[in-house]
């Protein structure tokens, strides 16, 4: 309900009330008409004049209003007043640097003294029925004020946890775009130019070599459609099955026809993986396998995966020079692998090997999939 309709309807309840006081009590004064008309029109516009309306309540309570009356203010008055008094301190109330709000204490201050001054048997009445009400609106103003701010603190943690989602999607999104489009791009380039240089040297070319150059562009082009289709929310992108260590003989074979010599290890039982654990450990391997390719060219690696109590144990060692390091150029993805073994709780080292090379090595907690 708007603030208007609640107070015609307060309004008009007072009118109601005062109607049949007069009615009842039928006290003495011809001027009480007039009266009633300016206080129902005050305590209608209550929070648009709220001053105007305790200062007439100050004004009316004069004893010479009822100076031939055994009874010194009328019921309908006394409660004119107290909505004032009221709507002076919910809605004025007295704080630093706010004028009309201590002018309103002083109005509520004034109007006390003044049905003190009109009966002086009854101070607690002259001071209760001003100084009460003004005091309830002050502390419901105080309670809004502290609910207004609780309510904008919870807005901005809301947004700050939106913003904070959509940054952790982003980095998601960014950190699948360089595992997979990375690795494939890096794949094509090399086999492109293992094509080149047949070519140039005026040999034939190995038609099952195209086939893998063609392979590895439908693969980046498929996870950039997926990807997008993420960002656009779009469903039908997300519906693909992620890859994991299941499909690891398909990265395998893609880098040995790049020009890797890979040995493959499995030791212990394979367990399921919950989805993203299996992913994440998809793509620290193709990262680990994409620097090789990137900063050792043609060598050897050794790819092990291994099923222990503690976790899956994962093993990426080649054989190139010590001067080819991933960490040299920026080490971007050395970062996402780390970031992606943290996000489940364990842990990657990565660095030169004993006997020359780079060694990655990765544990992931044993986090099973539940059985379907």
């Amino acid at each position: 309900m708007r603030r208007w309709q609640v107070d015609l309807g307060v309004a008009g309840g007072f009118v109601a009330f005062a109607l049949t006081e007069e009615a009842v009590v039928r006290m003495p004064g011809a001027w009480w008409p007039f009266a009633l008309a300016v206080f129902a029109v005050l305590v209608a516009l209550r929070r648009t004049v709220p001053l105007v309306g305790l200062a007439a309540s100050c004004v009316h309570a004069n004893k010479i209003f009822y100076s031939d009356m055994v009874v010194t203010y009328r019921l309908w008055q006394l409660a004119a007043m107290i909505i004032a008094a009221y709507t002076v301190g919910r809605y004025l109330p007295p704080r630093p640097g706010s004028v009309r709000g201590f002018v309103g204490l002083g109005l509520v201050v004034a109007t006390a003294l003044t049905y003190w001054d009109v009966d002086h048997t009854d101070p607690m009445g002259a001071f209760f029925f001003p100084v009460v009400p003004w005091g309830l609106g002050i502390a419901f103003a105080i309670q809004h004020r502290q609910n207004t701010d609780a309510a904008s603190a919870r807005a901005a943690i809301r947004e700050q946890r939106v913003r904070e989602a959509v940054m952790e999607e982003r980095v998601r999104i960014a950190r699948e775009l360089h595992d997979m489009v990375a690795h494939s791009v890096t794949v094509m380039v090399i086999q492109a130019g293992v094509v080149r240089r047949r070519l140039d040297a005026g040999l034939s070319v190995d038609g099952e070599l195209l086939r893998s150059i063609e392979s590895a562009g439908r693969d980046a082009v498929g996870e950039l459609r997926r990807t997008l289709g993420l960002l656009r929310g779009d469903d039908s992108g997300a519906a693909a099955a992620p890859v994991g260590l299941d499909r690891l003989d398909e990265l395998l074979a893609q880098v040995r026809e790049a020009g890797l010599t890979v040995t493959f290890k499995r030791e212990g039982v394979p367990v399921p993986l919950l989805p993203a654990a299996d992913l994440s450990a998809y793509r620290i391997i193709q990262e680990a396998l994409t620097n090789v390719l990137k900063h050792a060219g043609p060598t050897r690696v050794t790819v092990e995966i291994r099923y222990g109590d503690d976790g899956v144990h994962l093993s990426v060692v080649d054989k190139g020079g010590t001067t080819a390091s991933p960490v040299a150029g920026g080490g971007q993805g050395l970062i996402g692998m780390r970031e992606r073994a943290m996000l489940f709780g364990g842990e990657l080292t990565a660095g030169p090997g004993p006997e020359g090379g780079f060694a990655v090595h990765a544990r992931l907690p044993a986090q099973v999939a539940a059985p379907a």
